[in-house]
């Protein structure tokens, strides 16, 4: 099947593109460059911390490259988003297959870096509320914070933003929480 030039990307063209990429209302997006080494700390740190807090309860942690698909009417394979999240939580084992995860995960985190801080504070913010990821965490290395959102009647109404000398405590889970300052990479 041939695409008209204004018609939005799927999931099948995004399967035969060289790189790494992503597609955000059938827009594609190209994740070069590579990230920084502070960006790669975070990660690093992040999914250490939620890899031993999930071990055990039935909640799996996927680090990008990892595609997660979102679709209006759950036809995910043109679905015309698919993201790779720095780190995805995925609750519901349902969800994932082979090549990613079907629909939200429970938790979306994503680090910024020059190339993608606006997609992640605009484009994926709206995509990750409209398809009801219950929570999602942004992580500045610059400033060295993590803002907070919580999902509720359909829209992001909780935010928390946690700095470097303070301990973040998830609106889902409670119990989780994790010492800011460990997630960056030390500047002295």
């Amino acid at each position: 099947m041939k695409r008209e030039p204004s018609e939005p990307y799927s999931y099948q063209d995004y399967l035969q593109w060289e790189g790494r990429w992503e597609l955000i209302d059938g827009v594609a997006y190209n994740m070069s460059p590579s990230p920084t080494w502070e960006h790669q700390f975070a990660i690093v740190e992040l999914s250490f911390i939620l890899r031993s807090y999930f071990q055990n309860k039935n909640c799996y942690v996927a680090i990008a490259p990892f595609d997660v698909r979102f679709s209006n009417d759950d036809d995910y394979e043109r679905a015309p988003h698919v993201v790779q999240s720095d780190i995805s939580v995925i609750c519901h084992k349902h969800q994932l297959t082979n090549n990613g995860c079907l629909g939200a995960p429970t938790l979306v985190i994503e680090v910024l870096s020059p190339s993608t801080a606006l997609k992640d504070r605009n484009e994926k913010f709206k995509l990750y509320e409209k398809f009801g990821v219950q929570e999602y965490w942004i992580v500045d290395p610059v400033y060295q914070t993590i803002e907070v959102f919580g999902f509720e009647d359909g829209f992001f109404k909780k935010r928390e933003v946690f700095g470097k000398e303070q301990q973040l405590t998830s609106f889902v889970f409670p119990d989780l929480t994790v010492e800011v300052s460990s997630i960056f990479f030390p500047t002295e």
